[in-house]
């Protein structure tokens, strides 16, 4: 498998973009995010989506060069519609936006609609955490999903992920997870890798329990399984409140036929810690849980006790070290997307 470094990855990224069609600055913004999810081992999010982005350009689902726009605005509140520009464009617009109001009133949300692909949401909330935030963030799939309703074996929601941030005692406290078994990048990283999957992460076409991630592409189309298992209704209830706050409310709705699987609909909000608790009693709670949660006694085998996000941040260590690995299909298609812009890689 061929191994990129981060200047590497962002190079590739930023080349390919701006050969489809992406402005400089678009390029620029995407790249860092992509390269930015592979180097913290979500490779799902990383540089494998430059084919469906470049296919979005192709198809006119992705309009590069088009500006986000604040339609409706209040004190703590403001809705963009991203014309279906990129979807990172939008994301860090609305950010940046959200930021001031939340300074200004202690909390404030930000809904965007007419979204693509926003990436990894980790992103935006662990950056918000580093600002002195609490942050959420949630979108959902108005389009096409990819994930059964819990019960079913036909496809209707999107994988609706989730990221809640703060700061932490020594480096923010990140969730990023989707109410789905897993996101649909990881089958296709899975699926381009020659790997099998866990059980109880998909289905096949004709419901049964699956662990070939062929299955969920082969016609008639498998489907990804609810988070939870056996309580998979609590990852379906988590998902159905998903669509609603950040599909419905934002303006993006839900089970759309005329959008492409790779829209979202976005749901921001932001907590300004220093109004709210202030700053220096929340460092010291946050102290004293940190201690509290990491002293339990491990189970067998166990070295550590890690909060979320700590085993991003050892990932992105080691990668900047050793670089990335991509799988060889991944690369042969990246190569043949390259040449067929007229790019060397």
């Amino acid at each position: 498998m061929p191994v990129l470094s981060a200047n590497e990855l962002l190079e590739l990224g930023t080349k390919i973009l701006t050969a489809a069609g992406a402005t400089p600055e678009e390029a620029s913004v995407v790249a860092a995010e992509l390269s930015g999810a592979n180097l913290v081992g979500h490779d799902s999010h990383g540089v494998m989506r430059l084919m469906q982005y470049v296919s979005f350009i192709r198809d006119g689902h992705i309009k590069p060069g088009v500006s986000p726009e604040v339609i409706r605005e209040g004190a703590a509140f403001l809705v963009v519609d991203a014309h279906f520009g990129f979807g990172q464009v939008a994301s860090t617009f609305a950010f940046d936006q959200l930021m001031t109001k939340a300074r200004d009133c202690g909390t404030a949300d930000a809904f965007i609609r007419n979204c693509n692909h926003v990436g990894r949401l980790g992103s935006y909330t662990e950056s918000a955490a580093e600002q002195g935030f609490a942050a959420w963030m949630s979108v959902n799939a108005p389009g096409p999903g990819q994930v059964a309703p819990f019960g079913a074996m036909e496809r209707r929601m999107g994988t609706n992920p989730i990221s809640m941030a703060a700061p932490g005692n020594e480096a923010p406290i990140v969730l990023d997870m989707t109410t789905s078994a897993t996101a649909e990048g990881k089958l296709r990283v899975a699926h381009q890798s020659g790997l099998q999957v866990p059980e109880g992460w998909m289905i096949d076409g004709a419901g049964n329990p699956s662990t070939t991630p062929g299955d969920f592409y082969a016609e008639p189309n498998g489907c990804i399984l609810p988070l939870g298992g056996l309580l998979g209704h609590k990852g379906f209830g988590l998902s159905v409140m998903v669509d609603v706050f950040s599909g419905i409310l934002s303006g993006s709705g839900v089970g759309r036929k005329d959008l492409p699987r790779g829209a979202n609909g976005v749901w921001m909000q932001l907590i300004d810690i220093e109004q709210i608790v202030g700053r220096e009693e929340y460092d010291g709670w946050m102290k004293s849980y940190e201690e509290h949660i990491k002293s339990a006694k491990k189970c067998p085998g166990v070295e550590k006790i890690m909060f979320p996000g700590e085993m991003e941040r050892q990932t992105y260590t080691k990668r900047i070290q050793d670089g990335v690995s991509l799988p060889d299909e991944t690369w042969r298609q990246i190569s043949e997307l390259a040449a067929s812009l007229n790019v060397s890689v």
